[in-house]
């Protein structure tokens, strides 16, 4: 009898403890959108992914890739992406000038990772007078890039001529193939590359040091109803880019690049050990004002923003953290 109600109470207790503890939340699904998903840019997500920190979070990512970075942007900024956490920022800054709703709310690159490969004939940035030059677009940032390496190296605009393609794995398919001189290339592909013969002409944060490449764009609109699942989502990076730097982790870093990328193990390491070596992933969810302005002045320059267009309107007040 007394082991019978002593089974009826704790029932009774676990009964009433079920119905006090809260219910267990849902993830929240965040739509994101990137170019090339085996660009080394995607490392961090891959990361975050792979290891649960996502899961940790309450976090459900439905990711799907678009063919450049500004047509990633347009999505974004119509809603059909909620976050572009790779972003060449030269678009989101051209469509937030437009009007569009999107917003920058990290730097996620500090400096661009690119170089400038050409046909093993070719020896110098010299030698690309009168030669073919593909590049992300005419709009691009990569156009900006390319063009500060050309200038640098001797050439003007008239030189060269560039055709587009917004991916870096395409613009590496038309160099393999001879149908252009040189291309402007990220890792890991540039060191797959110079693997298979090509000449490195040199990297554009050689010319470009303060100049930061990506960052992490959301559509304004989404991110101000759901500050908490961008702040949650800011989080999952931070962390996988400490475990990124973190050499102890290098294998398998290494080994999950390789599974997503298909590239060669030994492209992939050396792929690490440059963006680890430069540490060119902003290990922090601050935003440097002084270094956007950087971007900003070389918009300016080509005429594409406004001198008195404020840095300012780049951001998500209450959500990204601005500093300097």
């Amino acid at each position: 009898m007394f082991r019978r109600w002593l089974h009826d109470a704790a029932c009774s207790l676990l009964f009433v403890a079920t119905l006090l503890s809260p219910p267990a939340r849902a993830a929240d699904t965040v739509l994101v959108g990137s170019v090339d998903a085996s660009s080394a840019n995607l490392w961090p997500l891959y990361i975050g992914r792979n290891l649960g920190l996502f899961d940790a979070v309450d976090l459900k990512l439905d990711l799907a890739f678009s063919q450049s970075n500004a047509s990633v942007i347009q999505q974004l900024a119509a809603g059909s992406y909620q976050i572009a956490p790779t972003a060449g920022l030269v678009d989101p800054i051209r469509a937030i000038e437009k009007g569009a709703p999107v917003s920058i709310v990290r730097i996620l690159i500090q400096a661009p990772p690119y170089a400038l490969l050409a046909k093993p004939a070719i020896k110098s940035i010299r030698d690309l007078k009168g030669k073919t030059i593909i590049i992300g677009g005419a709009k691009d940032i990569t156009l900006i890039f390319t063009e500060r390496m050309l200038a640098a190296g001797g050439l003007k605009k008239g030189d060269y001529d560039f055709i587009f393609a917004g991916a870096t794995s395409a613009r590496f398919s038309a160099l393999q193939s001879g149908a252009v001189d040189a291309a402007i290339l990220t890792v890991p592909f540039n060191f797959y590359g110079e693997s298979a013969g090509f000449t490195n002409l040199g990297f554009t944060f050689d010319t470009l040091p303060d100049m930061p490449f990506a960052g992490m764009a959301v559509n304004r609109n989404w991110a101000s109803e759901n500050p908490k699942v961008v702040e949650r989502f800011l989080s999952v990076f931070v962390k996988s880019i400490a475990w990124f730097e973190d050499t102890k982790n290098r294998d398998e870093a290494v080994k999950l690049m390789v599974t997503t990328s298909r590239l060669k193990q030994e492209d992939v390491e050396r792929s690490y050990d440059f963006l680890r070596g430069k540490h060119l992933f902003e290990p922090t969810s601050k935003v440097s004002r002084a270094k956007l302005n950087v971007v900003l002045d070389a918009l300016r320059e080509l005429g594409d923003v406004p001198g008195s267009f404020p840095a300012e309107r780049l951001f998500l007040p209450g959500v990204t953290q601005v500093v300097d």
